[in-house]
């Protein structure tokens, strides 16, 4: 897929607010507000588009009105609408930040060299950005995006190198440290 014709994920319309046509909205950035500055928002298909008319920051949210949405009704409909900008509209990220977008697709290796698999998507479930790595057999899993975990990403090669340790992979509990005190 070329540049141009890449999306990158901005906000998801949330549920109605209000009977005037507002809804809520979940951006993704350090900045709650950045998804209005880009212009006209689609839906990843490209079927539909948007226009911020107006946005404010409410809690963890962003109560915003779109251009032609005048009620509530309206406003229900887009419930759990992806709002997308072409990856060409963003500015190139400072040294060490990346789009989730660009490290999809790369391929990622332990220490040693070895491939562990694939990156298919960066999540947040609350305590912090996971790279979800898709092996070539088996479940995908998660490894933290931190620069502990993560101390080296190539855009250029299409690669990370992760420093797992050792009995990441293993099932069940920890063993105990010889430091631990018994119970």
């Amino acid at each position: 897929m070329s540049s141009d014709d890449q999306k990158v994920l901005m906000a998801r319309i949330g549920a109605a607010h209000g009977i005037r046509g507002e809804v809520r909205v979940k951006p993704f950035g350090d900045d709650p507000l950045s998804f209005a500055d880009y212009g006209i928002l689609t839906t990843k298909d490209g079927k539909r588009s948007f226009e911020v008319e107006k946005a404010r920051v409410q809690k963890t949210v962003v109560v915003t009105r779109f251009k032609g949405i005048t009620d509530r009704n309206q406003a229900e409909e887009l419930n759990g609408t992806e709002l997308y900008v072409s990856r060409d509209q963003l500015p190139e990220p400072d040294e060490d930040e990346f789009y989730y977008s660009d490290l999809n697709g790369l391929d990622v290796i332990d220490q040693g060299g070895d491939t562990l698999g694939k990156i298919v998507a960066v999540q947040d479930f609350g305590a912090g950005d996971l790279l979800e790595i898709r092996p070539k057999r088996g479940r995908t899993f998660y490894i933290p995006f931190t620069k502990e975990f993560v101390p080296e990403i190539s855009l250029d090669e299409g690669l990370v190198r992760a420093d797992l340790p050792e009995d990441y992979f293993s099932e069940g509990a920890p063993e105990p440290s010889e430091d631990a005190p018994d119970k």
